[in-house]
């Protein structure tokens, strides 16, 4: 989930109530940063209950020997992905088609004048992730990325009648705290700037354009593979300010 991290905006740098800045800000921004626990209370470890498999048990120590044995590590990661996208499918979330659709797209062209060749990644960004060999380096992770996204807001929210609801509660949760938010620091000020760091394909980026849309909205990610899935569907879409998409540095 998405946080604040920091804004433009002098009350609140005066109240030290968030974070020092490089003092680099030019106008009201909201600088936005993925999984971090930032002004909300973050559950304690020990607060929910654990699966049997997970800790210092025996089980647990069986299922890290199994995962620690390759071959039988990825037929088990096959079966867990079919498991995924088969659940995802029952609750009606279009997982193999729009996969299909955006490896059947023009998103390679994109990829091609996004990404920046003299990038270097860090190597822990180099590893397998999320059961991707290439991690977030892959245009699998990519084009998986939006219907894997729109499964974690189902089952976050089961009562929800529609994936669309699912999605709008969940985003709209912590899009109404980032409004909060800037109303008690900025008051009526606008809001000009929102930099979404690890944007992944940019839904988060999305909403937060949706939000503030007089704002000049850029999502930044280190993977040109998410990057290019982000552009090649803002390409498509009619907006008051264009979202823009850059590589990490």
């Amino acid at each position: 989930m998405a946080a604040i991290l920091a804004r433009a905006g002098a009350t609140a740098a005066a109240s030290g109530s968030l974070p020092k800045s490089t003092g680099r800000r030019r106008r009201n921004a909201v600088i936005v940063a993925a999984a971090t626990g930032t002004g909300q209370a973050m559950p304690q470890e020990g607060a929910l209950e654990r699966p049997a498999w997970s800790g210092e048990t025996p089980l647990s120590r069986l299922v890290g020997a199994l995962i620690a044995f390759k071959p039988l590590y990825s037929l088990m990661k096959l079966a867990s992905r079919e498991v995924i996208i088969r659940t995802a499918e029952k609750w009606n979330i279009p997982w193999r088609e729009m996969t299909k659709k955006v490896l059947e797209s023009d998103v390679y062209e994109v990829f091609e004048r996004i990404r920046d060749p003299k990038l270097v990644y860090p190597d822990y960004y180099l590893s397998p992730f999320h059961a991707y060999d290439e991690g977030n380096l892959s245009w699998l992770a990519a084009a998986e990325a939006e219907p894997a996204t729109m499964s974690i807001a189902k089952r976050a929210i089961p009562e929800a009648t529609s994936i669309e609801e699912a999605s709008q509660i969940v985003r709209g949760s912590w899009l109404n705290t980032i409004e909060e938010h800037h109303q008690k620091y900025s008051g009526n000020c606008e809001i000009n700037d929102i930099l979404d760091i690890g944007c992944s394909v940019g839904v988060s980026t999305r909403y937060l354009a949706e939000k503030f849309p007089s704002a000049q909205a850029v999502g930044l990610d280190l993977s040109p593979y998410f990057l290019a899935v982000a552009a090649q569907k803002e390409e498509k879409l009619s907006r008051q300010n264009p979202i823009r998409w850059e590589p990490s540095p």
